[in-house]
């Protein structure tokens, strides 16, 4: 599955690192940075929990193209 953040949302407020930081990392700016747009079989269950956690909702998985 692919990531997308709508970083016009996103408040760089963290949440999504402390659930993921092998994907998401706030940078020395506190701007969201992805380390890769897609999810692994070892990541996804933690990208999901970020995605839940989301206050902005900015964080939103969708299937791969085909």
């Amino acid at each position: 599955m692919k990531i997308k953040v709508d970083f016009d949302l996103c408040e760089s407020n963290g949440l999504c690192e402390a659930m993921a930081p092998e994907v998401f990392e706030l940078d020395d700016d506190d701007f969201l940075q992805l380390h890769t747009e897609h999810t692994t079989d070892e990541s996804i269950d933690n990208v999901k929990r970020a995605v839940a956690a989301c206050p902005r909702a900015a964080i939103t998985l969708v299937e791969d193209d085909a």
